[in-house]
């Protein structure tokens, strides 16, 4: 461990981002003062806290770069149980990521959040957004459970208000129960895994000193408790991440909340859970069976799947975001699982290779999955539409969110020279190098998720292509959609800010890999920053450049070039192009019915994969009206598609929860004399137990 670095200011890296996380917290406790002065409120509180995210960025970025680690101590918590705070590459690396995307995402707020004003008062959103950020800065930076679940209470509870916040809609009122269920559910299965880990570890039991992650890093854990630890952590934390089957509660409450807490949610705070299940499994302990790396894969292939096939079939514009996310967790936990069996069997430059795959991914998707969700939240300020059934057209009205948003869809849907690309050619990478293994059992497994994972990218490309598609071009199907107008220039700063570093990320990936070395060194030992730089910053050669290299800035430069060719052409045959209506097919003229919607598109891939939805589809005739059999005089058609996980897992324990509860009102008769007897039958039973 480095002794703490001072900066020029002569304060260390970890004081900077805990006067940030302070500032948030000052901005979250002042914000009801000034209430009744709304407009004046949001056009400067929200640029005070991406201030202070720049400020958590700047420092973080700095401290990932030059390797460091520092330990703080806070002597704000119990008397004999202080708060341990520790900045070190891993927890720096994704406090980059939050205050990052925090930054862009307060700038989209100046003007996203003046849209509320009038209609619903902003108290809401200005005491809990910055409480949200600080919450899960404090849940980066912690070294002991205590300190680590108080920042993730505080994460939790902010966020559950801001998916409330427009609770005069039932379903939004529903989508932030079920997310506080899951929250919290997830919460009691850490605290579980701490248990368990500080047991191994020896709490004291004054000093209460096993609670920290260092007495939890060296403690000796057997392979069984080990065991216990991780799988306890792992559905912690997986709940949080939104795995498969353990997603459900987020394509409700992502569309719930506000645009810009959406951006956050599906952007920065699913990143805490990945940061959590990296801290247990890597730094704390150490991967010490193959099963769980097996078990990390096979999870992060079937929420790809399924997340992206979910993705397909949604009509609503948010929610197709909010399963995307689930696709997306699941494509870094199959990096994960790959650096975990990797690193089982000692092969550290494989394992980095992997680990770099993931962890660049969560940096692609913090960038290009909030990036869109603004986008969402642009197009529903201007449409107050969602239905993607219901959009077209968009790209008249809204040239500058058209433009920024179909950047991000080309991100996720990893084309180059976008930095979707980079994350997901390093994780192919890392499937190939899979026959250096001994084990027959993930020779079979391994080609088979390989196979996955490029079936994921597809669809990922389809899903992207239907929801930029349907949702911009062609004609409007809706009034509101005819009379869309542009955002606001803040919201537009807001979103080019991250589109461009979409770009960025994805022509300059080797400079990216050798900023983000130490945090791989301090996970498996090795980084992949030599060879993936050894021809320079215009190629990244992963292993070696006789496997395998890519050349960003040259594909780029070669589509600019081409490009350039294309325009000089067409504009020196101007005269030469000739402007028509399309062909209507002798129909008279195209009108917007006549476009693929939403449902026409995603029919090929329900039905392929149909048998994984629960699908109810019907068509009715109007018998009234038709004139022959082969045109019927009015048809109106309806297609549902529910979630079978929903219907498998979660709604046998919700109709137990209900049997039970009538089960239990039984007893509540309105008689004072039975409830007295309860009460004479509880004293006598406590005395026979003590007696």
């Amino acid at each position: 461990m480095s002794a703490p670095a001072l900066t020029t200011l002569g304060v260390s890296h970890t004081e900077i981002i805990l006067t940030s996380v302070c500032a948030l917290l000052l901005c979250g406790f002042l914000a009801p003062f000034f209430h009744n002065r709304e407009k004046f409120f949001t056009s400067l509180f929200f640029p005070v806290i991406a201030l202070a995210s720049f400020v958590s960025f700047a420092a973080s970025f700095l401290a990932v770069g030059s390797g460091l680690t520092e330990n703080y101590l806070i002597s704000a918590g119990l008397p004999g149980l202080p708060f341990h705070v520790r900045l070190d590459p891993l927890s720096g690396f994704f406090i980059t990521v939050v205050s990052l995307l925090s930054f862009f995402v307060s700038i989209y707020s100046v003007g996203y959040v003046k849209t509320f004003i009038g209609r619903q008062p902003i108290s809401v959103i200005a005491v809990f957004y910055p409480l949200f950020i600080a919450g899960m800065i404090m849940t980066l930076l912690a070294n002991d459970a205590f300190f680590f679940l108080m920042g993730w209470e505080v994460m939790a509870i902010s966020s559950y208000f801001l998916v409330l916040y427009e609770d005069r809609n039932p379903k939004n009122r529903r989508a932030a129960l079920l997310y506080v269920v899951m929250a919290h559910v997830g919460a009691l299965s850490i605290l579980l895994s701490f248990a368990v880990m500080a047991g191994l570890g020896g709490v004291g039991q004054e000093t209460f000193q096993g609670y920290t992650f260092d007495a939890m890093r060296s403690a000796s854990h057997t392979p069984f408790w080990a065991g216990v630890a991780f799988l306890l952590a792992f559905v912690g934390f997986g709940a949080k991440a939104g795995v498969v089957p353990l997603h459900v509660w987020l394509p409700e409450a992502h569309p719930a909340a506000p645009s810009n807490v959406s951006a956050l949610m599906s952007g920065a705070m699913l990143k805490t859970a990945v940061y959590g299940i990296l801290r247990v499994t890597f730094d704390i302990l150490h991967v010490s069976q193959l099963w769980w790396g097996e078990l990390v894969l096979i999870v992060g292939l079937l929420s790809a799947i399924m997340g992206v096939l979910y993705a397909i079939v949604e009509n609503d514009l948010k929610r197709l975001l909010a399963y995307s996310s689930v696709e997306n967790i699941g494509i870094i936990l199959v990096g994960m699982g790959l650096a975990m069996i990797f690193y089982f069997f000692h092969m550290p430059l494989l394992s980095a290779l992997a680990v770099t795959a993931a962890l660049y991914h969560a940096l692609n998707h913090a960038m290009f999955k909030g990036l869109l969700f603004m986008g969402a939240g642009s197009v529903l300020h201007a449409t107050n539409e969602r239905n993607m059934e219901n959009m077209g057209g968009l790209i008249h009205k809204m040239k500058w969110t058209s433009a920024i948003f179909l950047a991000g869809a080309l991100s996720i849907s990893a084309l180059p020279p976008f930095n979707g690309f980079v994350s997901e050619w390093l994780t192919f990478q890392a499937f190939l190098m899979s026959p250096s293994l001994t084990s027959q059992r993930l020779n079979l497994l391994i080609p088979l998720g390989a196979a996955l994972l490029a079936l994921t990218a597809v669809l990922s490309a389809s899903a992207f292509v239907k929801a930029f598609g349907v949702s911009f071009l062609g004609q409007a199907r809706s009034k509101h959609c005819a009379e869309a107008h542009e955002s606001p220039w803040s919201m537009r700063i807001g979103m080019l800010l991250p589109a461009v570093v979409c770009l960025l990320l994805g022509v300059f990936p080797s400079s990216v890999i050798n900023w983000m070395s130490s945090t791989s060194s301090l996970l498996v030992g090795e980084t992949i920053a030599k060879s993936a730089s050894g021809f320079g910053w215009a190629w990244l050669t992963p292993v070696a450049a006789q496997r395998a290299s890519y050349s960003a800035p040259m594909l780029l430069l070669g589509i600019i070039s081409v490009l350039v060719i294309v325009f000089i052409t067409l504009h020196a045959r101007k005269n030469a192009i000739h402007r028509v209506p399309p062909w209507d097919c002798g129909y008279g003229g195209l009108t917007p019915r006549m476009q693929y919607n939403s449902t026409s598109f995603a029919m090929p891939s329900r039905l392929i994969f149909g048998f994984f939805f629960r699908l109810k589809e019907t068509v009715k005739t109007d018998l009234f009206h038709k004139r022959s059999p082969a045109f019927p005089g009015k048809m109106k058609y309806s297609l549902r598609v529910r979630d079978r996980f929903w219907g498998l897992l979660y709604m046998p324990v919700i109709d137990a929860v209900f049997r039970m509860g009538k089960l239990t009102a039984k007893l509540q008769h309105g008689r004072i004399h039975i409830y007295l007897a309860y009460s004479f039958a509880t004293v006598i039973i406590l005395l026979l137990m003590v007696l």
